[in-house]
């Protein structure tokens, strides 16, 4: 910015000024003129780019614009289901629900079943559990991550389809 610029030679861009290649006096002159600051754009051009303007409006439309981005990116969510190896019909039908509930609104699914004491010895009922959820949600979400043991948790992951 202004005297900070070290280029003797720069490329001026800029809404009320003829753009050409000016020497560094001459741009901090007009810049001076219009009582507005010289912004180095593109130091790595040859030569660099610089652009006349009111430098805290710029910071400001910058950090505006920023945050307007920063708003519009989606952030996940993830929802957690959670089943014993031996879990009921009608228990089942009702995590189900939540689950479709979930994934309309957007959400990510991890479903897991949790083993406790010697319950580890049922890890196929679990799978099976988790399949068929998978299996009764698949018009709704698709499958991330297929069902895996970690430690006492059987988990799998269910993300929603795009619409």
């Amino acid at each position: 910015m202004n005297q900070k610029i070290t280029a003797q030679e720069i490329r001026l861009v800029g809404d009320n000024v003829e753009i050409g290649v000016y020497s560094l006096p001459k741009a901090l002159a007009l810049a001076r003129e219009l009582e507005l600051d010289l912004v180095e754009i593109s130091p790595n051009a040859t030569p660099p780019v610089c652009k006349i303007l009111e430098y805290k409006k710029f910071l400001y439309e910058q950090k505006k614009r920023d945050k307007a981005l920063k708003s519009k990116a989606t952030k996940v969510i993830i929802k957690e289901i959670r089943f014993g190896p031996q879990t009921d019909e009608h228990d089942y039908e009702f995590k189900k629900k939540h689950a479709i509930k979930f994934l309309t609104e957007g959400a990510k699914l991890k479903a897991f079943v949790f083993f406790k004491g010697r319950s580890i010895v049922f890890k196929e009922q679990g799978q099976i559990l988790l399949l068929r959820l998978a299996q009764d949600l698949e018009d709704l979400g698709k499958v991330e991550q297929l069902p895996k043991l970690e430690g006492k948790r059987m988990t799998m992951f269910i993300s929603p389809k795009k619409k």
